[in-house]
């Protein structure tokens, strides 16, 4: 029976490793940005939350949507600005059936999200 060689296990452990975990978090919030939007309009009863998730999806974006219990749309969106700039025009028209008014955009700092959801 032949034993095949185990490649050592490398830990990082105090300040080095603090550091390289910065240093990853910095790469990835190069170029990433993060919006916080809420949308008014007649945007629920309309799927408009699942239709955003397709769409934040398809763009490769992290964050999530939510109904709020004033009527709007809420969501939370981040990745490359190019595809944050996509999303931000999809959600100021929706899915069809949605009538969009406005939407209100704020800046965020970016936290990592990769993964889009709906919150229920």
């Amino acid at each position: 029976m032949v034993r095949a060689e185990r490649s050592p296990v490398v830990r990082r452990t105090g300040r080095a490793g603090v550091a390289a975990v910065a240093a990853a978090a910095d790469e990835y919030a190069e170029g990433v940005i993060r919006r916080h939007v809420v949308v008014h309009g007649y945007v629920q009863g309309v799927g408009f939350r699942y239709a955003a998730r397709a769409e934040a999806r398809r763009l490769e974006l992290g964050g999530w949507v939510r109904n709020r219990p004033d009527g709007t749309v809420e969501a939370e969106i981040e990745g490359d600005e190019a595809s944050v700039a996509a999303m931000l025009d999809w959600l100021a028209t929706g899915p069809r059936g949605a009538m969009v008014e406005r939407t209100d955009v704020t800046e965020l700092t970016a936290t990592g999200e990769r993964s889009f959801s709906v919150i229920a």
